[in-house]
């Protein structure tokens, strides 16, 4: 007997809507140096760990390998490293390396390169401000100018050019500055509270300077960090900061906050028939900015807090943003006709109060007998 279809009495049609777009993890580090074990056509490797290193080709005494050996053996440990390659023997430079890595793979976020000089750290620290997507450089140097104060040395060269995306350390031990962008890569987890500093952390794997009390002063003036040892019992990373003082922690998760806005509005704009230009549209924009905002507030960067810069739409200075972030749309009716042709959104804001981080106390004992 025939049997006829039921989609003329029930229809049923699945519609899956598109996966939203890969988040970056923030949470890889690059280490390039130019041994010859990576070919220049690859440029790029991962590694989950040194074992993969060695089946590869790498000597343990090559700088790649040295470095690598910092980074994982950070806590928490990083789960890969990007290793790239210097061709020097073909007189590339230094920048021309970090840009070939950058083209080949897209996905690192910090980077740091075996035995950089002062002219290679301040040519890659100048490209590194301006890369696509977001890096961050990290840099060592053992230099008896940057000791000493001296005019012109590199890391005040890097704090006068005003570089919030590289990170210098001061360390008589070849490519020290693995440990901590180790630890940085590990340490960026993104579950809920996971907000971190890199102030006061151990570097496992190297020794603590031997170094004045002026000496770490004049370091610091320079926005330089160090790992010291202070009281005996502690040996400490300080301070955690880029050429121009901002805190790293700060960089790397602002970074992620605007790159999550900009994914999340993406995906919003892909995944539905339109967006209209009303009121009603902007209110799904709004939708999707929140997203993000909350997760920095549930990894512990966002807090609630008073509102204590210039006042912005409806948003008064000393307000109080109870969720530690607010997403303030300007009206459609104050939009010019220009952009509304041009079917541009009013423009969003998003005032975000940062947690902050305390590293310096004064505590006052009182004593009474």
């Amino acid at each position: 007997m025939p049997t006829l279809t039921l989609n003329d009495i029930v229809q049923v049609v699945v519609s899956v809507s598109p996966a939203a777009t890969v988040r970056p993890g923030y949470n890889l580090g690059l280490i390039i140096g130019d041994s010859t074990v990576i070919s220049t056509a690859d440029r790029v490797k991962l590694y989950t760990g040194l074992e993969a290193m060695i089946e590869d080709g790498f000597a343990i005494d090559d700088p790649e390998y040295l470095a690598a050996s910092l980074y994982f053996s950070q806590i928490p440990r990083p789960q890969n490293v990007a290793i790239g390659r210097w061709d020097t023997t073909g007189a590339e430079t230094a920048l021309e390396a970090v840009t070939a890595c950058r083209i080949k793979n897209t996905d690192w976020y910090a980077c740091m390169i075996c035995g950089a000089v002062k002219a290679a750290i301040i040519a890659v620290a100048a490209y590194i401000e301006t890369a696509v997507p977001t890096s961050a450089f990290f840099y060592t140097t053992a230099d008896a100018e940057v000791l000493a104060g001296t005019a012109g040395n590199v890391m005040l060269a890097l704090q006068a050019a005003k570089y919030k995306r590289s990170l210098g350390q001061y360390s008589t031990e070849d490519d020290a500055v693995a440990a901590i962008m180790g630890y940085a890569m590990g340490a960026n987890t993104g579950l809920a509270n996971s907000a971190f500093t890199l102030a006061y952390k151990p570097e496992v794997g190297v020794a603590a300077e031997d170094l004045t009390s002026s000496e770490v002063t004049t370091i610091k003036s320079q926005n330089g960090n160090v790992y010291i040892n202070r009281g005996v019992t502690y040996d400490l990373f300080e301070q955690g900061v880029m050429a121009d003082g901002t805190h790293f922690d700060e960089i790397l998760n602002l970074d992620m906050l605007a790159n999550d806005i900009q994914l999340a509005v993406m995906d919003l704009l892909v995944s539905v028939p339109k967006v209209p230009q009303t009121e009603a549209g902007v209110t799904l924009l709004v939708n999707a900015i929140n997203g993000p905002c909350s997760d920095a507030r549930k990894k512990g960067f966002i807090a609630p807090g008073v509102w204590n810069a210039a006042p912005i739409l409806n948003l008064d200075t000393g307000d109080t943003l109870s969720n530690g972030y607010l997403i303030l749309a300007d009206t459609l009716e104050n939009q010019s006709q220009a952009d509304r042709e041009a079917r541009k959104s009013p423009p969003v804001y998003v005032p975000v109060k940062l947690s902050g981080a305390i590293e310096h106390a004064v505590i006052n004992v009182l004593v009474n007998r």
